[in-house]
């Protein structure tokens, strides 16, 4: 398998750090807890989507793009490091930010990655909760094209097979690090919500025989949809590879118990772990994702699922720079 033979531009500072995280290990008492810092991808206050940008991207440039459209949440980080890449890389950038929250606090509206996507110089047009988003951006892709613009569209997330060998890379990257670090990691942790993150991984993780099970903790849909959308994801991309058949249905597991009331919405088990990773670490998480993820991983060593011996890897998707509008869901006084 040659991840070379596809098109890449260079967005993101790699590798990124693997770190350990031994007060956070010593406060809740279970797993040596490690951390793999993809926050620190540099695009734009960084993030995991900077991985899957660097094919996608290259693939926009091959197709003579001038400018590329994508859509997600209001506060989306995947938005946020498109418009900085487009930037980057001296092309136009639109935006469609769907509704997902209802929340109306003008932080969650205009601070954050909106203010970033400004910044950036996107342009944005907005949309109501329930509709087909992809359907809804290639609606508008046709309409620049019919108008003699050459636009190319990418997917919520970055997430599909182009986007998805950023995270195959990953994959190869960290097992790297832990070979010349001399470590026996015994699980892997992440946030998955469109997809792609956890499928490349899969993929990269499987295709090497690593050995190392991945575990997804849901932002969004159901565990029964969450692992479909992965399963389907992480076959096409091994299909793409060359490597047809090496990821399993039982290769593919989500946790989808701390979603709470919705996507983009914190729960008290969000906050928490916001507060735990910040207060023991030196680490922010982000309400959307990371911090469901932390959520999770902090729920399950005290449920006994990760125990004292082992050793976990949480693979940190960034996205701290959404905090900013999150000021509402944070009981700070002066």
């Amino acid at each position: 398998m040659n991840l070379a033979k596809f098109r890449r531009v260079r967005l993101a500072h790699l590798p990124t750090p693997l770190e350990p995280m031994p007060r956070l290990s010593a406060a809740l008492g279970g797993p040596e807890l490690w951390i793999k810092r993809d926050d620190c991808t540099g695009l734009s206050t960084g993030g995991n989507k900077t991985r899957k940008l660097e094919f996608l991207m290259a693939e926009a440039q091959h197709q003579g793009a001038e400018i590329v459209l994508t859509q997600g949440a209001t506060q989306s980080n995947h938005a946020r490091q498109t418009a900085a890449a487009a930037a980057r890389l001296g092309m136009a950038c639109h935006i469609l930010l769907e509704d997902r929250t209802g929340y109306n606090h003008e932080n969650y509206r205009f601070n954050g990655n909106v203010l970033l996507d400004h910044l950036h110089g996107a342009t944005m047009e907005h949309r109501g909760t329930g509709l087909d988003m992809n359907a809804e951006m290639e609606a508008v892709a046709q309409k620049l094209r019919a108008q003699g613009r050459k636009a190319y569209a990418i997917p919520g997330g970055g997430s599909n097979p182009v986007g998805a060998l950023g995270y195959v890379n990953c994959a190869f990257e960290m097992l790297g690090q832990f070979n010349d670090q001399g470590l026996a990691v015994d699980h892997i942790v992440t946030a998955t919500g469109s997809s792609g993150t956890q499928a490349g991984l899969i993929v990269g993780l499987k295709a090497t025989n690593a050995g190392i099970p991945l575990l997804g903790i849901g932002v969004r849909a159901p565990k029964p949809k969450q692992e479909e959308n992965v399963l389907a994801l992480a076959t096409r991309t091994a299909a793409l590879l060359g490597c047809p058949g090496v990821v399993g249905r039982a290769d593919v597991v989500a946790n989808t118990d701390y979603v709470g009331e919705g996507y983009g919405i914190p729960a008290a088990s969000t906050l928490e772990a916001i507060e735990i990773f910040a207060r023991t670490e030196g680490i922010l998480l982000d309400p959307v994702y990371s911090a469901k993820a932390g959520a999770g991983l902090i729920d399950l060593i005290r449920r006994g699922q990760f125990k004292r011996g082992e050793r976990v890897v949480f693979l940190h998707t960034g996205g701290q720079i959404g905090l900013t509008a999150y000021t509402h869901a944070f009981n700070v006084k002066s």
